[in-house]
């Protein structure tokens, strides 16, 4: 039985929009250019959960695609300067932004950390040596998304459900397992030309510039909870793990623990080396054997020429000795030359 054409943004989003494609705040049935982060994460995820009862039926395919549309939507419009961006492509007017509230400020406001307890909760996070946030998660004094939203809030980074969202299985081969256990971060997508990192907090700008160079693409944090960013890096990045290099060919190379600089700089050739073809294992086996011949002939006649071995000249054992001593010395060249061609 074929399957009936549908319009998902009609029949599952009940969207009566007509013009296509719609833009993000159509998308996520919002109000034009809402700012208010968490009604936007609220619409997202009713969204979302509802589009996923159709996930295990005829229109698998449809689920996902939609799925991607409405989490780089959220993406987006939870990331204050993508926002900002996005928001002057549908015209609207620049106005003077919001002065960005701290973490702690935030977290007042919305009740998460009393007043009174804020105080012992920055001394703790002074004394111990880690972030507010930190403080805050590890006194359990929220639930850990709650205090992760407000973080993320704070520095202006869309947050995240790695659950909700996924690991894009085809980009995290390709990046270093070492570089994402130790700054902690997964890929959730590639979105507007940008590749987008899941990690509970901003990733090292040295490494954004690593992958920038990888993928060739500008990239963004977006902020998660620990405990989910550990568990995704547990699936992907075991210790196991490999990592798939490409080439310039469009072929990859699989590198098994490979480190890369900002993870090992000790280790600077961690690819391993291609088999050779058959026209550069002859031109290995011709260049060793000229060696050898040409270092025997050569010390052969330099030891003659100087008389040594002394106390040999004109007896008798003087050319075997002087044979043997060439055949020892080629043999060593020639296996320099073996070591030095192979790869």
């Amino acid at each position: 039985m074929a399957k009936i054409q549908i319009d998902v943004y009609r029949d599952w989003l009940g969207i009566q929009e007509t013009n296509r494609p719609l833009n993000y705040y159509q998308l996520l049935r919002l109000k034009a250019f809402e700012d208010d982060t968490s009604k936007i994460r609220e619409n997202y995820r009713k969204m979302n959960a509802h589009v996923r009862k159709y996930a295990s039926g005829d229109y698998a395919a449809e689920t996902q695609v939609l799925l991607n549309e409405l989490a780089k939507a959220m993406l987006c419009l939870t990331d204050t300067a993508r926002k900002l961006e996005y928001d002057i492509t549908l015209g609207r007017k620049i106005e003077t932004p919001k002065v960005r509230r701290s973490l702690e400020q935030i977290l007042i406001a919305n009740n998460i950390v009393p007043v009174d307890r804020m105080k012992q909760v920055k001394s703790y996070a002074d004394a111990v040596g880690i972030d507010l946030q930190e403080a805050v998660l590890q006194q359990k004094i929220a639930a850990p998304e709650v205090v992760m939203m407000a973080y993320a809030e704070s520095i202006g980074l869309p947050f995240v459900s790695v659950e909700d969202i996924g690991v894009d299985g085809s980009i995290a081969p390709q990046i270093n397992p070492n570089t994402a256990r130790q700054h902690s971060f997964v890929p959730l997508m590639m979105d507007r030309g940008q590749l987008l990192l899941a990690s509970p907090k901003p990733v090292n700008p040295d490494v954004e510039e690593e992958l920038r160079m990888v993928f060739d693409m500008p990239v963004r944090s977006t902020i998660c909870v620990p405990a989910e960013i550990n568990a995704a890096i547990a699936q992907y990045y075991p210790r196991d793990a490999v990592q798939l290099v490409r080439k310039t060919d469009g072929s990859t190379n699989v590198v098994k623990g490979a480190a890369t600089k900002s993870s090992n700089k000790a280790n600077t050739n961690t690819e391993p080396k291609e088999p050779m073809n058959d026209e550069e294992k002859k031109n290995r086996l011709m260049s060793s054997i000229v060696a050898f011949n040409f270092s025997v002939m050569f010390v052969c006649v330099v030891l003659f020429y100087f008389r040594i071995p002394r106390g040999l000249h004109n007896h008798w054992l003087q050319f075997p000795v002087l044979a043997l001593i060439g055949i020892v010395v080629g043999g060593i060249a020639a296996l320099i030359t073996w070591r030095k061609l192979s790869r």
